[in-house]
């Protein structure tokens, strides 16, 4: 599954700069050269500020470009990987960070909670969760695909949390 979320993020990347793009035969736009190679850039920049990274598979690169990693804690990370849940993570992240400033760098990297088998525990450490929406997650298992979440829990919040939650779960 970790490998399907991974190949949509490459994919949406892919095709927004293939839209982007000018074909080589076509005569330039009137923009200019700086403008038109900065909108991809721009794009990837966007997709990678809100994306949420695997904390399995993450790299030391990928993390010390965060906000709250210092470079002895990236190394911890990738050290600990893979991770066999979201409370083994958190356990990597309270060796240095308070409860506060883990809570901050798991806004950006998690391990991905499978919907049909995490613990009450690490559906809690999901950003921005509260005990009546672990109850909501926990009501409807099991969970037969992301589409019955998306029904499911979108009976308690907006389509716009739901696509949020959607990065931090796994079937």
């Amino acid at each position: 599954m970790r490998i399907v979320f991974a190949t949509l993020a490459l994919s949406a990347s892919v095709l927004s700069l293939a839209a982007c793009s000018e074909p080589a035969d076509e005569a330039p736009a009137e923009t200019t050269a700086a403008s038109s190679e900065a909108e991809p850039a721009a794009m990837d920049q966007a997709a990678t500020d809100t994306a949420v990274l695997n904390a399995s598979l993450v790299t030391i690169d990928q993390l010390q470009a965060l906000t709250g990693v210092n470079p002895e804690l990236a190394q911890a990370i990738v050290d600990g990987q893979p991770y066999e849940s979201a409370t083994a993570f958190n356990d990597v992240l309270m060796q240095s960070l308070s409860a506060d400033e883990a809570a901050q760098v798991r806004e950006r990297v998690f391990v991905p909670i499978d919907l049909n088998s995490a613990s009450r525990e690490d559906i809690a450490l999901v950003p921005g969760m509260s005990d009546r929406m672990v109850g909501e997650f926990l009501e409807y298992r099991p969970y037969e695909n992301i589409e019955e979440f998306n029904r499911e829990i979108g009976k308690y919040v907006d389509e716009a949390e739901v696509a949020r939650l959607r990065q931090y779960v796994t079937l």
